[in-house]
């Protein structure tokens, strides 16, 4: 290492020993201030390192710590940035809390936001970029989602030898031609998919033919723009699938099982989403020579992580919460909430910050109107744009007199201790969520905050 990132380096570590030891919480101060003394502090910090990226608009956080968890089952030791902080500060932030631990091999797994791949590539030189899908989400930032996906390529430009690791059930990752390995991954369980001939559902965006801008077809969707699509006017088609989820034998709120190469496999969390997630995992492992058997061994131990999902025992309540932040994901939230099979209380937090996107339209595409009010026996609405939310759902239906309408967010969990049911599920922007862990955390609930 250079003096200059030496004491980069050392600053960085200072405080993020002060920040976890004495203030109990910080992801990415200590890469700021690391960067700040210098800019490159990254590449010394990540050059001994085999690098895994894991970049696309939903399902980065938990894709990265099946991937992480996998890798652990043959290697050991991994580096990763589990707080979901995935730009670069908070990447650099993750190299300098890694204790480095006994390994056969050192590999970081790093959750990189899509307008950032560009320059963490620049810096830690990856061996793997694994693609999980791209939706529109946050205009303000990304634009349309060929302009996401122009990011991520830019990045993927600079390392030309990374093996990609895509989703072959989206159309956009196969339609750039690029020089580096590539395998898909995705769904493969309709026997008779030959023979169907379907489109999206309306107002389904990324349906255009990357190469013709024609209506693309499926022989099988799975959700939103994802399946097996082909166009019927330049036969631009979906790649060969290297890895292939093969059957769904169970979905519930809390767990999910499915069949990848004739093998069992299960993990403790609900909804389609996340099967993709898992098969993501598996794809990526596979090719860092994990066995099958070592990855349902992970997959089984898989733990839920912060606002993906995450269950919080508060006052005899079973609280899930779960972050939505697009139109895509809260659709597949909202379905599988109808997999559950008790009643249940339902809350929504808003906010609208740059973490969030500060466009809030979005939550007007999301498919409310569906979900079964019968088993929803209150309904709590909190945020900063607790207003807004509130009239959505009055709209898809839901009795504004009944509804329990809460900003401050110490009143909410007084609010989640007299809701009439066990089962709580909350619905949260990304601010939102980090807020209310606090709270939690600050009641001794959650042993440490994010911030």
């Amino acid at each position: 290492m250079s003096f200059k990132s030496n004491i980069a380096t050392f600053a960085g570590k200072s405080s993020y020993w002060f920040l976890h030891n004495v203030l109990k919480g910080g992801t990415s101060f200590p890469g700021k201030l690391a960067m700040k003394l210098d800019p490159d502090v990254l590449e010394q910090l990540g050059k001994d390192y085999e690098t895994i990226i894991v970049t696309g608009t939903n399902g980065k956080t938990m894709t990265t710590a099946l991937i992480t968890q996998t890798l652990k089952e043959k290697y050991g030791d991994i580096l990763t940035n589990p707080s979901g902080s995935n730009m670069a500060q908070g990447i650099v932030t993750a190299f300098l809390a890694h204790d480095q631990k006994k390994s056969s091999r050192k590999l970081a797994v790093l959750e990189v936001d899509e307008a950032n791949v560009k320059a963490v590539t620049q810096l830690v030189h990856p061996k793997a970029f694994v693609l999980t899908n791209i939706f529109r989400d946050q205009m303000d930032r990304y634009g349309e989602i060929y302009t996401t996906y122009e990011k991520i390529v830019a990045g993927i430009k600079l390392a030309p030898d990374a093996t990609i690791i895509a989703n072959g059930d989206a159309s956009i990752f196969s339609s750039v031609d690029l020089p580096n390995p590539k395998v898909f991954f995705g769904f493969e369980t309709d026997q008779d998919k030959p023979q169907n001939d379907l489109k999206a559902d309306v107002n389904t965006d990324g349906v255009l033919c990357p190469k013709c801008e024609h209506i693309l077809h499926y022989h099988a969707i799975s959700y939103a723009n994802l399946g097996d699509f082909f166009c019927p006017n330049c036969g631009y088609k979906r790649p060969d699938l290297t890895y292939k989820l093969e059957e769904i034998s169970e979905q519930t709120p809390s767990r999910i099982k499915f069949t990848i190469e004739g093998k069992e496999f299960a993990v403790n969390i609900g909804g389609t989403y996340n099967i993709y997630n898992a098969l993501a995992a598996f794809a990526c492992a596979r090719e860092f020579g994990v066995s099958a058997n070592e990855i349902a061994a992970a997959f089984a131990k898989n733990k839920r992580i912060f606002g993906r999902q995450e269950l919080i025992h508060y006052q005899g309540k079973q609280i899930n919460i779960i972050l939505v932040k697009n139109p895509v994901g809260l659709n597949e939230v909202l379905s599988l909430l109808d997999t559950e099979k008790d009643h249940y209380s339902l809350a929504a937090l808003l906010n609208a910050h740059h973490a969030d996107g500060i466009d809030t339209s979005w939550i007007w595409d999301g498919n409310f109107e569906s979900l079964d009010r019968d088993k929803i026996d209150q309904v709590i609405v909190g945020g900063e744009r607790h207003k807004d939310m509130a009239f959505r759902l009055e709209v898809a239906g839901f009795d504004p007199d009944k509804m329990i309408i809460e900003s401050d967010f110490d009143q909410l969990l007084a609010a989640f201790a007299k809701t009439p049911t066990d089962k709580i599920y909350i619905l949260s922007t990304y601010t939102a969520m980090l807020h209310l862990r606090q709270v939690f955390a600050d009641k001794g609930v959650l042993k440490r905050r994010i911030n």
